[in-house]
């Protein structure tokens, strides 16, 4: 039973710690929009969006007034678009992108998600025609966002498309350099893809999932951090706890915003995604929150073991709150997106190999992470595949978002604005992968995918 006590707690959640639904994501299968004639599929996509999605942005907007919630994003995630456009007659999948971003725009969301492609194993036509279609797609749309799936815990690594993703990468970065590249933080590359995902730019519509189905994503780490510095000096035990209890009372209130939302919308609840995910706000850091625990600054000594600690318990006190906790959830760590984290790369704490060491440990990788414009399609390969080994061994999401930016080298800095917010440029490793990547082929899965 709720107390005033909660209620007011609440309340200054809401409103001194940048508690908020980050997102409410509206799944759409498309596989019944499949045609062979490319103008037909296109029609049966725009027609099927906007008329499951047509009330998406006022259901939310209602539910953030009568709440008092913040609902910050409305989006959109649909079938992935190979699989939906690989029977049909188009060459390219170019103007698909546009009917999608048409679609989004006329139904008022801020992002739609699914132009992707899984080839863990290998490729089939469509997934080709997909990935070259990506940078056009991009750089031609405002709104739509991709991603591939290259590996997984049972299907190993395919090393033949994490080559060809490095140099979409670079092509995307070139199409978009008039804005600092910043079509490439639309794209993101996974291992061990979930089909659930209500946060982009990963986010699609699995096919083990029903028709439709309504998700909500929601964040707080300057809740978590707040508790924390009512436990000052206390034991890891305490640390812990204390995160775990407020993980709870954070997915609460996503879990009464997903169920009004399917309510009214008429349509399945699918997931809470609990993913702490920062944004450029004072107070909505993660880096804070390991800051709060110890660490003088992120990235120094013990900054993998505070993440660890963090993710593990957000996710223990998301399952005590919902039976429906899914997607990543966790903690998010893209650079651009988080104050503190800025703050870290700017005094030298924080690198791009003490990033990847983080990715062991939280909810998804490598994420908006500015790098200079002259690093190599194999090098960015190289950095997809060691993302992917680390995914693929410890079984867990893990992702690769990076942007190249053309022109700038590092002790530059770059403005995405928005929930993006800004990058100095990160110094990467000089030396060569290019003999590595171009081996080509699958690396093996490991023994731990022969479980049945």
């Amino acid at each position: 039973m709720l107390t005033i006590h909660d209620v007011l707690e609440t309340n200054q959640m809401i409103q001194k710690n940048n508690l908020d639904v980050r997102t409410i994501t509206m799944g759409i299968s498309l596989l019944d929009c499949c045609s062979s004639d490319g103008k037909v599929l296109c029609r049966n996509i725009y027609d099927k969006i906007t008329s499951y999605g047509e009330n998406l942005v006022k259901t939310g907007e209602d539910i953030a007034r009568e709440y008092g919630v913040p609902i910050i994003n409305k989006r959109v995630a649909v079938t992935p678009i190979s699989l939906v456009a690989g029977a049909s007659d188009l060459t390219n999948y170019v103007e698909i992108a546009r009917t999608l971003d048409k679609a989004a725009k006329e139904i008022g969301i801020d992002f739609i998600g699914g132009f992707s492609a899984l080839v863990e194993r290998g490729f089939t036509d469509g997934d080709r025609r997909l990935i070259d279609s990506i940078a056009e797609s991009l750089a031609c749309t405002d709104l739509v966002c991709s991603s591939v799936a290259v590996g997984s815990t049972k299907a190993g690594l395919n090393m033949d498309a994490i080559a060809e993703m490095g140099r979409v990468f670079k092509d995307l970065a070139e199409r978009t350099k008039d804005k600092d590249a910043l079509g490439c933080a639309k794209l993101v590359v996974f291992s061990n893809a979930v089909e659930d995902n209500p946060f982009m730019a990963g986010a699609f519509h699995g096919v083990t999932n029903g028709d439709c189905c309504v998700s909500v994503g929601v964040s707080g780490p300057g809740v978590v951090k707040r508790a924390l510095e009512n436990v000052k000096g206390e034991p890891f035990d305490v640390v812990a706890e204390t995160i775990k209890k407020t993980a709870f009372k954070i997915t609460r209130v996503g879990q009464l915003v997903a169920m009004e939302a399917s309510k009214r919308l008429n349509v399945p609840f699918g997931i809470i995604d609990l993913s702490l995910a920062p944004t450029p706000a004072v107070g909505d850091s993660v880096a804070d929150i390991l800051e709060e625990m110890g660490l003088e600054s992120c990235g120094a000594c013990g900054t993998t073991a505070a993440l660890a600690l963090l993710n593990d318990a957000v996710k223990k006190g998301g399952l005590m709150a919902s039976s429906r906790v899914g997607g990543l959830s966790g903690a998010f760590i893209p650079v651009s997106e988080d104050k503190g984290m800025l703050e870290a790369v700017g005094r030298g704490s924080l690198t791009l190999e003490k990033l990847e060491a983080m990715t062991c440990v939280c909810s998804v990788g490598l994420d908006m992470i500015a790098i200079p414009g002259d690093t190599s399609a194999a090098t960015i390969s190289a950095i997809i595949a060691d993302e992917a080994a680390i995914g693929m061994i410890n079984n867990k999401t893990t992702a690769v978002r990076v942007i190249p930016v053309p022109g700038k080298d590092v002790g530059d800095t770059v403005e995405f604005g928005g929930l993006l917010g800004y990058c100095p440029i990160i110094n990467v490793n000089k030396y060569k992968s290019d003999a590595f990547i171009a081996r080509g082929g699958r690396i093996p899965a490991p023994m731990r995918s022969l479980t049945n």
